[in-house]
């Protein structure tokens, strides 16, 4: 067992210990991401079951009364007409257990924090994909409270001003760089009811969840002892929750849009074990002004064009797709930038730049954006009790 596939062991053991069913002949397999979204061990902790004032700065701090929680940074950035990346940066905070750890130790800690780091070097068809893994101690990761501010080790992503914007985003690992700001461009958008994204009919199974879905990003990226001055645009997603998968929803495919004509467009479509798309999907399209059209699962369709097979992972993914809004005048279609966007980490999934063309009611469009898909290739994945 290497290194890499030691440690979520090691995460397995200490984020959900007791809760993960798994046989020593496949111990060194990679947890799929929506595992640690399942489970009656939520239902001790804080529930998302109804709207609630979001108070910013103060939101974008954490909420650890809650099981889990993310800062999610994706964006398409350009060096002049020279180099195209697309990046990733997550921060993941992880609660086990309700009860804190309690004494003197500075390494005593009730939370947890995982990170993922992804550069998509899209003219060279070539990804990096890092990760990494600490205790809320000591300094070594966490999160300050009332502020936009979240880090492990020299990972981080932080507000340079007491205004939150711009945002600063770091992290270097081998010889992959990246050192990012990024003004808050749009309005934040609340997704769901007034922030609240309900993800079955369960109480309780639901996230806060907002997005800044346009966000004007410069700065550098280094690739190989190469340093690259950047521009483009980002998108930020926040969610927390303590509970969010029915145990028939197998995963979720998620798209982050940005179009030529200043529009964005959110969706996400929750797959269900017997094939179906689940009515808890979800959508919104974000308008110029920064006002919001939301989209319930029956107003978008979506259809997938052509597939790819991870020769790493032996998992087959989704890899273009059209996408139509009947009733905006939208039909997209949506092709990765690299094929082989893949994190086969310590949670597996697909996560990368893609590109889009189309019409928006009467006028073509284009644009860049990110797709995740989640929930593939685990049929006989280990499930949280």
């Amino acid at each position: 067992m290497n290194r890499l596939k030691l440690i979520s062991v090691i995460l397995a053991v200490l984020v959900f210990p007791g809760c993960i069913e798994r046989s020593a002949e496949n111990s060194d397999e990679p947890i799929p991401v929506t595992d640690v979204l399942r489970g009656d061990l939520a239902r001790s902790f804080a529930q998302v079951d109804r709207p609630r004032e979001f108070l910013f700065p103060a939101d974008h701090g954490p909420h650890g009364e809650y099981r889990t929680e993310w800062w999610y940074f994706t964006g398409n950035v350009n060096a002049g007409e020279e180099r195209r990346f697309g990046y990733q940066l997550t921060f993941f905070r992880f609660r086990p257990r309700v009860e804190e750890q309690t004494g003197s130790s500075r390494w005593r800690t009730g939370h947890f924090y995982m990170a993922h780091f992804a550069l998509t070097d899209i003219d060279n068809k070539k990804i990096h994909t890092f990760e990494r893994f600490s205790r809320a101690a000591a300094g070594l990761a966490g999160a300050s409270t009332g502020e936009l501010h979240v880090w492990l080790d020299d990972w981080s992503a932080g507000a340079t001003s007491r205004e939150t914007f711009p945002l600063r985003i770091r992290a270097r690992e081998d010889r992959i760089a990246l050192d990012l700001n990024l003004e808050q461009g749009k309005a934040v958008v609340l997704h769901g009811e007034d922030g609240v994204s309900a993800k079955n009919d369960e109480p309780g199974n639901a996230s806060y969840y907002y997005s800044y879905t346009r966000m004007p990003t410069g700065g550098r990226i280094s690739v190989a002892g190469d340093t690259y001055a950047v521009s483009g645009n980002s998108w930020m997603d926040r969610e927390w929750s303590s509970s969010a998968l029915g145990e028939e929803q197998l995963g979720w495919d998620w798209f982050a849009l940005q179009l030529s004509n200043e529009h964005e467009l959110m969706y996400y479509r929750f797959r269900r074990t017997d094939g179906a798309v689940d009515r808890f999907s979800y959508g919104a399209v974000i308008l110029p002004d920064g006002s919001v059209s939301t989209l319930s699962f029956d107003q978008v369709e979506l259809e997938v064009l052509d597939t790819w097979l991870s020769l790493a992972s032996g998992v087959t993914y989704p890899s273009a797709w059209r996408l139509r809004v009947p009733e905006h005048g939208l039909d997209l279609n949506i092709r990765p930038a690299v094929a082989d966007q893949e994190l086969d980490l310590s949670f597996r999934y697909w996560e990368g730049a893609v590109e889009i063309d189309g019409v928006f009611g009467d006028s073509s469009v284009n644009g860049r954006g990110y797709v995740e898909l989640t929930g593939y290739g685990t049929t006989s994945a280990p499930r949280i009790r």
